[in-house]
Parts: C-alpha cells; sequence; structure tokens
C-alpha cells in the first residue's frame, strides 16, 4: 500500500529550522550573560583587592611620614642642642680669655717696653705702647712668636719715634708702636678626640 503524504512538509522544515535557530540564538544568549557576569565578578574582586592593597599602602605612608617628621624634628633637636653646647663652649673659653690675654703679655713683654692700650676684635689683639729702642719691640715680637702658648702670629703695624719730655724737662728718644697679634687656644685647652686603643704587652 502506498501513502502519501499530502501536508505541508517543506513550511514544517523551514519552521523547524526557525525553532531550531531562535533556541541556539537565546542559548548563546544566556551564555553570554553568564560569561558577562562572571567576568564583572571577578573584575569586581579583583578592584576590591586592588583598592585594599592602595588602602594599607596609604596606610603605611601616612604611618611612615610620621616617622620621617619625627625623625627631623629630632635632627633639628640635636641640631640645636649641639649649637648650645658649642655656644657654652665658646663662652666658658671666652670667660678665661681676657686673663689668658694680659698674663701672656705681661710674661713675654721684656724690659724698656710699656703697653699703653689692649684693643680686641674677635681673636685679634691690637698692642700699643712705648718702647726704650727698636730692639725691645723686636725681642717683644720674637717671644710672642716663639714661646706664647695663647698668642700667635704678631704683627708690626708701625712704629715711629716719639720725644718725651720727663719732669726735669729732660727730653727722651723713645718709640711709639702698636702691633696685632691673635689669640690661639692652646693644645691643652682643645678637648681630646678618642685615642688609639692601646697595644697590649707581649710576655
Amino acid at each position: 500500500m502506498i501513502l502519501i503524504n499530502l501536508l505541508p512538509h517543506r513550511e514544517e522544515k523551514r519552521k523547524r529550522r526557525k525553532a531550531a535557530f531562535f533556541a541556539g540564538v537565546g542559548a548563546s544568549a544566556v551564555i553570554g550573560l553568564v560569561l558577562a557576569a562572571f567576568a564583572y565578578a571577578v573584575l569586581q574582586q579583583l578592584t576590591a583587592e586592588q583598592q585594599g592593597r592602595n588602602q594599607y599602602l596609604k596606610l603605611e605612608i601616612d604611618r611612615l611620614d610620621v616617622q620621617i617628621k619625627d625623625i627631623a624634628d629630632l635632627r633639628a633637636e640635636i641640631e640645636s642642642l649641639k649649637a648650645r653646647q658649642n655656644a657654652v663652649e665658646n663662652l666658658q673659653t671666652d670667660r678665661n680669655t681676657p686673663v689668658h690675654l694680659l698674663n701672656e703679655l705681661a710674661k713675654h713683654t721684656p724690659e724698656g717696653v710699656y703697653l699703653t692700650s689692649i684693643r680686641q676684635v674677635d681673636k685679634v689683639v691690637t698692642v700699643t705702647g712705648i718702647a726704650q729702642t727698636n730692639e725691645r719691640v723686636s725681642e717683644f715680637l720674637r717671644n710672642t712668636a716663639r714661646s706664647s702658648e695663647w698668642l700667635e702670629s704678631p704683627e708690626l703695624v708701625e712704629i715711629k719715634v716719639a720725644n718725651l719730655t720727663t719732669n726735669n724737662r729732660e727730653q727722651k728718644r723713645l718709640f711709639d708702636f702698636s702691633l696685632r697679634v691673635s689669640i690661639k687656644q692652646p693644645q691643652s685647652e682643645v678637648p681630646a678626640g678618642p685615642g688609639p686603643a692601646p697595644k697590649s704587652k707581649k710576655s
């Protein structure tokens, strides 16, 4: 017996293909949405982790900034204390300087030399006086240059003849002079630094 299909089979195939196409499109859309949602979730998680790291770094940077500021304050305080210490040491040295200066001048001034004025500016002292001869002035300079513990670099500024009238109305030929000399700090006054370690004795 022969069966003949009189239904429109081409339209049925077309409908089935169309339904399969829309089903494929829907499945693709669903898969795409799932993948997009998964990627979005991963990105959100990575962003949150990065923000956490950034926050941690910011906190650490703020903490280090506070420490750096404290270190800078400590350094400034140390420098201030050093400046005060130096000022106190300088005052201590300067307080004793006039006494040593007068002692040195009295010790190294030869006979026949009379000092009339002493003027100090910083570490330079200007001395004026009267001498009986030029040789006395030269001796004064030599004594100051060679054997003085507190004075150095004497320099003759001026020497000139001065006629002096005594009480007996006698004329004496003397010499007015002025010289400059520098004040130095003797080795005994310099703070001693750490010396070399003592050598061990061999038995």
